[in-house]
């Protein structure tokens, strides 16, 4: 339990929703991500029983949009009040969690007891990136993503990077493919045991109603992923099978204090305990979350990996999940126990909250047998563009 200072601060989440996530250009890409951020902003606010005039602010990641203010704009959208602000963040597919941890840190220090955290992205309606012409009379250039590090640093596209993570710590061919079918496999078992339906917040596009996940795949097999060319480095072993998809999709938290979560009629919750952020070589992005875990152990020495509850760690490449929980020791059978970013999708700045609206499902809202109500640890990882990684630590909590 909370000691005495947190029995009336400590941050906790109460309630957690995501949209169903989308393929980009699929079931999704005609809905901009406001709107996406607006539907499960309304249903979080229900289920936290939170009137939206107590929120607080609204903290929203984003990595790909286009800019502005999209954590005011789907505020608005969802219909809470004009008083209300929002911040968007932008620490590329950390986004989202950065957001949430900004939301608990804000809690923890007393600045406010309800807010709305999370994360949103539309990469179907994300505009294109266009640089003005170099001189005059000059053509625009058009470019696929902005810079993450200097040339003098390295700047790798993520695909190389995962590429060199794969070589650098031996991780296989195999073990990468059957890593991603596990993921696929756990993601369909998941859709099929209901255990998404609570948290999923179905999206009307004009056209149908979407309710689940567009990525996952029944029918793939580990011959099928063998199958398939590497995509980045000639001869090398990163394909699109034990790569993520581009997706569409948001999902969004409520944090408050135990003190608010109590006066709104909650018993329990997901407690924030604490969170690191770390870099590494850009080169090397996708270990990032092993030296951010290994930051956060340092502040938490009570804190072993290995023994948490549930870990939830972002699948942008088989290839880095398993070279950063080999270099942790965490057992990869024990991760994603519902499968993860492999089959689910990537939607960049969404998929931190997605993390935590997962531990949420987890730890408090169907709480699995043999997880205790009040004590249960929980870690969300995840590495990120240009030689990041965030860990976040969470446990659950009855009062």
């Amino acid at each position: 339990m909370a000691d005495a200072l947190s029995d009336e601060r400590r941050p906790v989440v109460v309630a957690a929703r995501r949209t169903p996530i989308g393929r980009a250009g699929g079931a999704l890409a005609g809905v901009e991500v406001s709107t996406l951020l607006a539907a499960v902003i309304r249903d979080a606010l229900a289920d936290a029983r939170a009137d939206p005039g107590l929120v607080d602010d609204v903290l929203v990641g984003n990595a790909v949009g286009g800019g502005g203010n999209p954590a005011r704009l789907a505020a608005l959208e969802a219909g809470l009040p004009v008083e209300v602000p929002g911040v968007s963040v932008d620490r590329q597919c950390g986004s989202g969690l950065e957001a949430v941890v900004l939301a608990c840190r804000l809690v923890a220090a007393g600045a406010g007891e309800v807010y709305l955290a999370g994360g949103g992205e539309s990469v179907s309606t994300a505009p294109w990136r266009v640089r003005p012409p170099r001189r005059p009379g000059g053509l625009p250039e058009f470019y696929a993503r902005p810079r993450f590090a200097p040339e003098s640093v390295g700047d790798p596209e993520m695909g190389v990077a995962a590429e060199n993570v794969a070589a650098a710590y031996g991780v296989s061919r195999r073990r990468q493919d059957e890593f991603a079918l596990r993921s696929h496999r756990r993601a369909v078992a998941a859709w099929r045991a209901g255990r998404f339906a609570a948290e999923t917040t179905p999206v009307d596009t004009g056209r149908a109603r979407v309710t689940r996940d567009e990525c996952p795949r029944p029918d793939t097999s580990l011959a099928a992923l063998a199958a398939l060319p590497a995509v980045f480095v000639a001869g090398g072993t990163v394909t699109a099978g034990n790569s993520c998809p581009v997706n569409d999709g948001a999902a969004m938290v409520v944090v408050t204090s135990v003190a608010a979560a109590r006066r709104l009629g909650h018993r329990r919750g997901l407690g924030f305990v604490d969170a690191a952020g770390a870099g590494v070589d850009p080169g090397m992005l996708g270990i990032g979350p092993v030296a951010a875990t290994r930051r956060l152990r340092a502040r938490n020495p009570a804190l072993d990996p290995r023994a948490v509850h549930r870990v939830e760690f972002n699948e942008a490449f088989a290839a880095q999940v398993l070279a950063s929980l080999d270099a942790l020791g965490i057992d990869p059978e024990h991760v994603n126990l519902d499968g993860g970013a492999l089959a689910l999708g990537h939607p960049y700045g969404a998929s931190g909250a997605v993390l935590v609206t997962r531990l949420y499902s987890q730890l408090v809202r169907e709480r699995a047998d043999g997880v205790p109500p009040c004590g249960a640890r929980a870690l969300a990882m995840m590495g990120i563009a240009g030689g990041l990684g965030i860990s976040a630590l969470f446990e659950s909590l009855a009062w």
